[in-house]
């Protein structure tokens, strides 16, 4: 698998579009990191990490029309990185997020420009 990320997303909108509570993902630090940005910006309700038998598992709880969008910015062949004046920090009107991949760690886009902070575009949600 090329961009873990992606797939994370992927599987997120698919068990929203089937109106699954539950969605079990394959862990790593930074889906972790994304899933408690996700838990902190009140688009799911639960965030936690199972050690399972042979690998460990993110296990999210959806809220019922939590998520609207998910969409991948930066992938793998394409970086797109923003400096803090380019953030954006009003998507969908206020009712979206953007989460930057900082020096300082994963933040959402309104954290970012608080502490002038740029950076790498992982995802927008709505």
């Amino acid at each position: 698998m090329t961009d873990p990320i992606a797939d994370m997303l992927t599987r997120i909108r698919n068990a929203q579009l089937v109106n699954k509570r539950e969605v079990s993902i394959p862990y790593s630090k930074l889906k972790f990191e994304v899933a408690k940005l996700l838990k902190t910006s009140k688009f799911v309700s639960a965030v936690k990490k199972d050690d399972g038998e042979k690998f460990p598992v993110l296990i999210l709880t959806l809220k019922k029309d939590g998520i609207k969008g998910i969409q991948r910015v930066s992938t793998p062949g394409q970086r797109t990185y923003v400096g803090v004046d380019q953030l954006e920090t009003k998507f969908k009107q206020g009712k979206g997020s953007v989460f930057v991949s900082t020096p300082q760690g994963l933040m959402e886009a309104r954290a970012a420009r608080k502490a002038r902070l740029g950076g790498e575009v992982i995802c927008r949600v709505w």
